[in-house]
Order: C-alpha cells, then sequence, then structure tokens
C-alpha cells in the first residue's frame, strides 16, 4: 500500500488548526467588513467576533477546518500556504452562509455556544447576512479566474442540493441508506472536497494530485459527516455547542439513524414508531438514542468513518504530497474521523 513519509517534524493537528485560523481570520475581517453594516454586523456576531451590538467578544469562531484544508493542500503540493489565503477565506464563508441558513431551517438556538443569529437579529436578517457572504466569497476567490469560481459554483450547487434533500428526508419515512449518504456527499463532502481542489490549484498542483487531494477531501467530509451525525446525537453539548440529542428532536434522517431504521431490527422498528409520529417529547429523546444504538446505527457510522479514513488516507498518499504538509493532513484527517463523544 501506497504511504506517506512520515520523517521530518510536524505539527499535531490542533496547532494546525490554531495555525490555520490566525493566517486566515484578518483577511476573512477584512472581506467581512467589506459587506453592508447590518449584514456585517449579524456576520461578525456569527463567527463569535463581537457582540449583537458590535462589542468586541471571544467567543468561539469554529474549527476553520475547511480553510486549513485549503492552506495545506496548496502546501502539499509544493506551493506556499499564503497564497491560499484567499481560497481559504472563500470557503470559510460558504461554509458560514449554509451555517447561517441551517440554523434558521432546522429551528436551532444553540451554536458554538451561544444563541444563533436568527434568535438575536431575527429570522429574515440572518438568511441575508448568509446571504451576503456567499456573494462575498466569489467576489474574493474571483482573481483565481474562472475555473476556480466553476469549483467553487458547482460546491455550493452540491451543497444546497444535500441540503435540500435533508429538508425532505424530515417528511418522508422511506429514506434509505444510498440516498442518505448522497445527501451527505453534497451537504458535507463536497465543499470539504472544493476546499482541497481549490487549495491544490492555488499552489499549482500538477493534474493527477489535484485529483486526488479532491478525492482525499470528499472521503474526508464523508467521514467527517458520520462523525458529525454521532455527534449530532450523543455529543456533549460543552463540546459541540448544541444540546444533546437535537438531531433527534429535530427527526433527522441522519446517517446512524436511517442505518437504524433499516437494520430489520426490533430497536429499529420502534425507532420507525417513533419518528412517525408528530413530535417527540424531550424525555423521550434518550429512549430514541438507545434505540438507534441498539439497532446498530451507532456502530455502523463509526466503522464507516473509518473505512472513509483509511480511503482518505490513501488518495492522499498517492498525491504524493511534500512531507510535513502531508503528515498535518494525515494527522487532521485522524482528528476528525476519531472525535470522541
Amino acid at each position: 500500500m501506497t504511504t506517506i513519509d512520515t520523517r521530518g517534524g510536524a505539527r499535531p493537528a490542533g496547532e494546525v488548526l490554531t495555525w490555520s485560523r490566525n493566517l486566515i481570520e484578518p483577511a476573512l475581517r477584512e472581506a467581512v467588513g467589506k459587506l453592508p453594516e447590518s449584514m456585517r454586523l449579524i456576520a461578525g456576531y456569527h463567527f463569535g467576533w463581537w457582540d449583537e451590538r458590535g462589542r468586541p467578544s471571544t467567543s468561539d469562531g469554529g474549527k476553520a477546518l475547511r480553510p486549513t484544508l485549503a492552506l495545506l493542500t496548496a502546501q502539499a503540493v509544493g506551493g506556499d500556504a499564503e497564497v491560499a489565503v484567499p481560497v481559504g477565506v472563500a470557503v470559510e464563508m460558504v461554509h458560514n452562509f449554509s451555517l447561517l441558513h441551517d440554523d434558521v431551517m432546522d429551528r436551532d438556538t444553540t451554536r458554538r455556544h451561544r444563541p444563533t443569529a436568527w434568535t438575536v437579529f431575527g429570522t429574515g436578517a440572518a438568511i441575508l447576512a448568509g446571504d451576503a457572504l456567499l456573494t462575498q466569497a466569489f467576489e474574493v476567490l474571483s482573481p483565481f479566474g474562472p475555473t476556480a469560481l466553476r469549483v467553487l459554483s458547482t460546491a455550493v450547487i452540491d451543497l444546497l442540493e444535500g441540503q435540500s434533500a435533508d429538508l425532505r428526508f424530515e417528511q418522508r419515512g422511506d429514506v434509505d441508506t444510498a440516498e442518505c449518504i448522497r445527501m451527505a456527499e453534497g451537504k458535507t463532502g463536497a465543499l470539504l472536497g472544493a476546499s482541497c481542489t481549490l487549495g491544490a490549484l492555488a499552489g499549482e498542483g500538477r493534474e493527477d494530485q489535484i485529483d486526488r487531494l479532491t478525492e482525499y477531501g470528499k472521503a474526508f467530509g464523508l467521514a467527517f459527516q458520520h462523525i458529525d451525525d454521532l455527534l449530532g446525537i450523543w455529543g456533549d453539548p460543552a463540546v459541540t455547542g448544541k444540546p444533546v440529542h437535537s438531531d433527534l428532536a429535530n427527526r433527522k434522517k441522519s446517517l446512524p439513524v436511517v442505518a437504524a431504521l433499516h437494520s430489520g431490527t426490533d430497536a429499529g422498528r420502534e425507532l420507525d414508531t417513533l419518528y412517525r409520529r408528530d413530535d417527540l417529547e424531550a424525555a423521550e429523546l434518550p429512549h430514541a438514542a438507545e434505540l438507534v444504538d441498539r439497532a446498530g446505527g451507532r456502530a455502523w457510522s463509526q466503522e464507516q468513518a473509518d473505512t472513509l479514513l483509511a480511503q482518505a488516507l490513501h488518495h492522499l498518499a498517492v498525491a504524493n504530497p511534500v512531507p510535513r504538509p502531508g503528515i498535518e493532513l494525515v494527522a487532521l484527517a485522524r482528528l476528525v474521523a476519531r472525535r470522541q463523544f
């Protein structure tokens, strides 16, 4: 099996994420600063930079995972991270556009340990702030030319289709695992894959390297979604910033839930009965989580994440990356796929 040369010092994944945030944030603040005042206030609140009145805040601004992938893949093909900073800003703005809209659609009241933007500023205002971030992302990326813009626009369309499917699934009782995987590939895998594509393009990688790093990002993204769905049921609110069992409360057809529903087990059938009701009482949510576990959904998603991690690392190795960023991309994938909950 092809492997990555692990000789030479590389930073731990947490240190790499901090490095990325520090490199990206000044440019991200500059881009957000160009938005109209009302939308700038909401975007900055969402990023954790200030409170609802614009006063400085030190709230959590997220992991900056997508910008980190863009910077590292630029380095992995022999380019400089600084060249890929606008790419990192663009993909982070697209990601947060989707989060602002997701919170409205899911009626989530908490993100990153504070009230969601729509609960503070109103639904319409939060949607418009998300739209502004999306528009500004393309402006930031425009110097990289039409190929980069097409990569990002395709990822956005795939992301939107994935989110649309996610919403449709809430009204359906017959969602199968193949459909759910396609939804996750669009909703999460598309932008993570595009982050790697755009980073490698910015670093002027070879076509074969760009293709392999894109596949690395897509597999990484689907593994990420499996783990994120597990966290949406069993995650510690102190870690996730969202209420426990939040996905079950919204009757989300997440990956472990759909696997449980199609398990053919008594627990899966009981879960199906619960999910077909108009609502779930808060007191019933722990039992629903137990049913997902007993039906095998939890174990299945973890196994899928492990398999996808192996696939991502294979694609990365075949891309023959520069050693240090290659090692750091390995560490990042392992961190995401093995998060504890």
